[in-house]
């Protein structure tokens, strides 16, 4: 069985938002058996939307719209939606109640003629009341393929995905069961991955397909395939994971869905009882985000401190004015001079320190942009290292977070 989405927007196609809603519903109607062949973005242009049904219809068993569903006249989605099914709008009571009630529940003011124009939809469309805002769904059906509507707003189709168009596609559809499986690995490139693995990806079934994800420091490695009997396929998969995993073990942090480098961290940190401190300074909190993301995090982390301006890592932190001036504020010295004062400051079995010139000038480092210095304080002393992450500022601050991370891991883990 396959699939379209279609999103409609201008706002979408000048890069004014990011199309996450294509996203969330591919991974959702996946999860259920359905492939998506296709997912199209169009603009605001009843010509151009009718062209995109027309071709969505010739290979695809369901459609799925966002977008255009709003009461102002660039919304044009249920009017297209009319000629395209050769139908007519008309008022649903229901819809004009559900108008009322979400005023009555969330608005001081009362609701204006145009928003009760959200009660007029295609005769023939089966309406998926929207109890999050005034746009309802609707669901219709043409040369037995199915086509969906849904508000471009991401928590209202987020809704009616789950709580009214994924329960009638498993009753509408006989599918497949489809099965994923992503192994996380930090700290060696995909070439590198490619080659160690040769072996095990070349002797994969035919219908087991391999994926590289790479990301900044980081490679997801996903395996997916497709059968009618699940319990077959997840065994299958299973198990031709638990080897891969086996395989990669000294750079394999588990299962994307299980676990992430975090909650591996906080693990092992939990189980030895011991805490975690940051010195953060290029990276500017950007690793102390990640961390209390996980719940529980009080549990190992203790505190973080940015030191962002030079004089801050002396006054603050206690680096020696000395050690700057000898070595510079991005170097091996400083960092791991920073590690250990967290250490000392927040009173922590471990402390992670960044240093480094993010970009795009080179402010008071004398290195070259892209210059990172990471060190690890632990009970045992101090490792660090020195990088050029290149010139992107985002790329050097996130692969200063991910490098810092798989340091750490492989620190904590020696013991």
């Amino acid at each position: 069985m396959l699939a379209e989405i279609i999103t409609i927007g201008d706002e979408i196609l000048i890069g004014q938002i990011v199309d996450t809603n294509s996203a969330y519903i591919s991974k959702e109607l996946n999860r259920i058996g359905v492939k998506v062949y296709q997912i199209t973005s169009v603009q605001d242009d009843k010509d151009h939307i009718l062209q995109a049904f027309e071709d969505a219809k010739k290979h695809a068993d369901l459609v799925i719209i966002t977008g255009g569903l709003g009461p102002t006249k660039d919304d044009i989605t249920k009017q297209t939606f009319c000629d395209f099914f050769d139908d007519i709008l008309i008022e649903d009571q229901d819809v004009i109640e559900n108008v009322k009630q979400l005023f009555k529940n969330y608005q001081l003011s009362k609701p204006l003629p145009a928003n009760f124009l959200q009660a007029m939809v295609p005769s023939k469309a089966t309406v998926l009341m929207n109890l999050y805002g005034t746009a309802p769904g609707m669901w219709m059906e043409r040369d037995k393929a199915v086509f969906v509507s849904l508000p471009g707003v991401p928590y209202e189709m987020k809704h009616l995905l789950q709580e009214e168009v994924l329960p009638r596609i498993i009753k509408r559809f006989n599918r497949p069961h489809i099965y994923h499986k992503t192994l996380l690995t930090y700290g060696l490139g995909e070439s590198a991955i490619a080659e160690r693995i040769a072996d095990w990806e070349n002797s994969l079934p035919e219908n087991i397909k391999l994926a590289y994800l790479p990301s900044l420091g980081k490679v997801r490695l996903r395996l997916s395939s497709s059968s009618n009997d699940e319990r077959v396929l997840m065994e299958s998969i299973d198990s031709r994971m638990e080897v891969l995993n086996e395989m990669l073990s000294d750079i394999a942090i588990g299962y994307e869905d299980e676990t992430t480098i975090v909650s591996r961290i906080a693990h092992i940190l939990n189980q030895k009882k011991q805490t975690l401190s940051l010195a953060e300074s290029c990276t500017g909190g950007a690793i102390v985000q990640q961390i209390i993301a996980e719940a529980g995090a009080s549990s190992f982390f203790t505190g973080s401190i940015i030191p962002y301006k030079t004089e801050l890592k002396t006054k603050i932190l206690g680096v020696p004015a000395s050690l700057i001036e000898e070595f510079s504020v991005v170097s091996i010295q400083v960092a791991e001079s920073m590690a250990v004062n967290s250490c000392r400051l927040f009173n922590t079995d471990y402390a992670i320190s960044t240093t480094g010139i993010a970009g795009p000038t080179k402010g008071d480092g004398k290195d070259e942009v892209g210059t990172v210095c990471i060190a690890i304080a632990s009970p045992s002393g101090v490792v660090s290292e020195k990088f050029n992450f290149g010139k992107d500022r985002f790329r050097v601050i996130e692969k200063t977070i991910n490098k810092a991370f798989e340091m750490f891991l492989k620190e904590i883990s020696k013991n």
